[in-house]
């Protein structure tokens, strides 16, 4: 934004300083001139009388000439002086900020000194930097596990067709049907880029949603894929009334499912989809069966891209994204997720959701 140039804000404090410490040298002058003329004997009338009090005007008016005099340049000097000390912290702090402007997040204020209100900025400039620098250090390394992703399928696509062009008596069919699964496998990259997406950014319209019913809808949904898996799904729960995207909060739901069924004992496992109520929350639990989950790992499993190790090995692999969403809706929804593993084996996967206002 273009602006008129004007005076600096040290200049004006400098000013101000003066001003006012004229002001109070004006009003202590009066003041004792005030009390000087009353408190003056009775001088008698005639030239004497006029005389001394003219030669007592002369003086007073002389002295404060000089104490004026030297009141301004105090002000001004030292009003320079304090002022320079008292903006030195926002100095600092704008040459921080021409510093993030340029690209370099890194860079921290670190001013010192008691709390006060430059402090305060300072130390919430920092965390912003901070928060800053973290998130476009994800954003960066979604980008790049991202495009890696896409490029997995597309690379295959062409090595396929390079296949078929130079060897004409390959079977077609066989060639159509892998070229298929990798087809799907990245519109279904691209499709939860794209959900993800929507949820980081909010670009949703808000509803009342009962989270159980949702649980219901993606448990009929994956009852056939939990069934070839051997995967029994027990649901149970009370109406969970909350606001938010309907489609989101199905994705949310059908991908937690649908993790459990994939990561889970083959042929002998469980999944436990459970819905409750708190004081001011809704809450969605869906627990399985499975291998041991370190917490280590556990706390891993949101990240982009980041996989189980039996994850790849599957018909369902998913894309790397599954928990990543599930994260993102929750919290583009002001909601929590939490990853515990199991002692048993497997993982108890808990979203907590602010509850609906009754009506």
């Amino acid at each position: 934004m273009d602006r008129a140039p004007g005076l600096s804000v040290r200049l004006r404090l400098t000013l101000s300083y003066a001003g006012f410490l004229m002001l109070a040298g004006v009003l202590m002058l009066v003041s004792v001139w005030v009390f000087l003329l009353r408190d003056l004997p009775n001088v008698k009338a005639g030239i004497g009388g006029v005389q001394v009090r003219s030669q007592l005007a002369l003086t007073f008016l002389s002295g404060a000439a000089v104490v004026m005099a030297f009141l301004l340049v105090f002000g001004l000097l030292g009003g320079w002086f304090l002022a320079g000390r008292m903006l030195a912290p926002l100095t600092r702090i704008t040459d921080a900020t021409r510093v993030a402007a340029s690209g370099s997040l890194s860079h921290r204020i670190r001013l010192p000194g008691r709390m006060d209100e430059f402090r305060e900025l300072a130390d919430a400039f920092d965390t912003m930097l901070a928060r800053l620098e973290a998130h476009v250090a994800e954003q960066r390394r979604f980008a790049a596990n991202a495009s890696h992703e896409l490029r997995t399928p597309l690379a295959i696509s062409k090595t396929l067709l390079d296949v078929a062009r130079t060897d004409p008596a390959r079977d077609t069919g066989e060639v159509i049907d892998r070229l298929h699964a990798v087809n799907t496998r990245a519109i279904d990259l691209t499709e939860a880029l794209l959900v993800l997406s929507r949820a980081d950014q909010r670009s949703f319209t808000r509803e009342r949603v009962d989270l159980s019913l949702l649980a219901e809808e993606a448990t009929e949904t994956l009852l056939p894929l939990a069934e070839k898996q051997g995967i029994t799904i027990e649901t149970s729960g009370d109406i969970t009334p909350t606001t938010g995207s309907p489609a989101l909060l199905l994705q949310l739901t059908t991908n937690l499912v649908h993790n459990a069924i994939v990561h889970n004992l083959p042929g002998q496992g469980t999944v436990w989809v459970r819905t409750g109520v708190r004081p001011r929350t809704v809450v969605l639990t869906v627990e399985n069966t499975g291998e041991q989950v370190t917490p280590r790992l556990a706390s891993t499993l949101t990240e982009p891209f980041r996989r189980g190790t039996e994850r790849v090995h599957t018909d369902h692999a998913g894309v790397g994204l599954g928990l990543a969403i599930v994260e993102t809706v929750a919290q583009a929804h002001e909601g929590t997720l939490t990853l515990t593993p199991r002692p048993a084996g497997g993982l108890r996967v808990t979203v907590e959701l602010p509850a609906a206002s009754p009506g």
